[in-house]
């Protein structure tokens, strides 16, 4: 099989590449720059121009979709133009080449309004009520993917739950930095329970997504490490692993929300596209519980973790060790 991966210069791409090409697959990848992984044909271009895209997909038979703009903060327009017009042209070019199979990797943030979720399964895209823009483009994008399926073009949405692991740029190196300068609070005690995913275990279940598309096209599914942690022992755990102090401040989760607010709006005014220290989006996902019931994707994927959340903080801690 014939693999096309997008994104896969990110941590959870190249992973999903890399697992691929150990599982005997012919991997392509596709995005500006080089994926750096090692076996793979990288193929250069973006999701805003259809012309590399159609070019790119010649000769796939199946595709991972990850590439997107993830940001908490950014012009809308940037979301629409990578997230949904990016996958809508995906889609189209994958549909006319003959591809079979088409990974769409997600987030549980397209369903999530805010609200504590408490072992709920994969709920239904939702984008009016989706918080802030990454969250809502990401919400289309999967609806648009999922459309497009019926027989002979499988459409499978993957949902991997916080991802990380070492070398992670968009989670990790942001809590260790900002713990090390004293500047990362907990949110009303950092009491709220929420289950996260281990790099190695995302990229096997979108894996296991694109085994069995042809089983369970259509539908969407969360992955999770399956083991719930507070806040609080989550981030004292990853801090452990780097050798910084663990957060030990607190502020009151309302607070935190409504200077979120009050923070993207000035963002706003000023158009800046740096990451804000704080977003409502933030201090909802650090004050609310959100873990999943992991029964109905381990059973349609044939899947489960491999890796620990205690073995990855190993991992993590290893890989801290080993730097300069």
């Amino acid at each position: 099989m014939t693999v096309l991966v997008t994104g896969a210069s990110g941590m959870l791409g190249r992973a999903v590449a890399t697992e691929l090409i150990r599982s005997g697959r012919d991997v392509a990848t596709f995005q500006r720059g080089e994926s750096g992984v090692r076996g793979a044909r990288d193929l250069r271009g973006s999701l805003t121009d259809e012309e590399q895209v159609r070019l790119a997909i010649e000769g796939m038979e199946s595709i991972i979709h990850l590439a997107a703009k993830v940001s908490m903060s950014g012009r809308v327009s940037d979301f629409d133009a990578v997230n949904v017009e990016g996958t809508r042209s995906l889609v189209k070019a994958a549909r006319h080449a003959g591809v079979s199979r088409f990974v769409m990797v997600s987030s549980p943030s397209v369903a999530h309004s805010g609200v504590s979720v408490i072992g709920d399964d994969a709920l239904p895209a939702d984008p009016p009520r989706a918080r802030g823009d990454y969250a809502r483009s990401k919400a289309e994008s999967e609806l648009l993917a999922l459309a497009a399926d019926r027989p002979g073009f499988a459409v499978v949405a993957v949902r991997p739950h916080i991802v990380w692991g070492p070398g992670d740029t968009q989670l990790i190196e942001r809590i260790v930095e900002r713990s090390r300068r004293g500047r990362l609070p907990l949110l009303s005690g950092g009491l709220a329970l929420i289950d996260t995913s281990y790099v190695d275990n995302a990229a096997t279940a979108i894996v296991a997504g694109l085994d069995r598309a042809v089983q369970v096209h259509g539908q969407s599914f969360v992955v999770t490490n399956g083991e719930p942690r507070t806040v609080r022992e989550l981030l004292a755990g990853i801090c452990a692993a780097a050798g910084v102090p663990a957060p030990r401040w607190s502020v009151p989760a309302p607070l935190a929300r409504a200077a979120g607010g009050a923070i993207e709006r000035f963002w706003g005014l000023k158009d800046r596209t740096d990451e804000p220290p704080m977003t409502r989006f933030l201090a909802e996902q650090l004050s609310t519980s959100h873990w999943y019931d992991q029964r109905r994707t381990r059973n349609s994927l044939g899947w489960k973790p491999a890796v620990s959340l205690d073995e990855g903080l190993d991992r993590l801690r290893e890989w801290y060790g080993a730097r300069p």
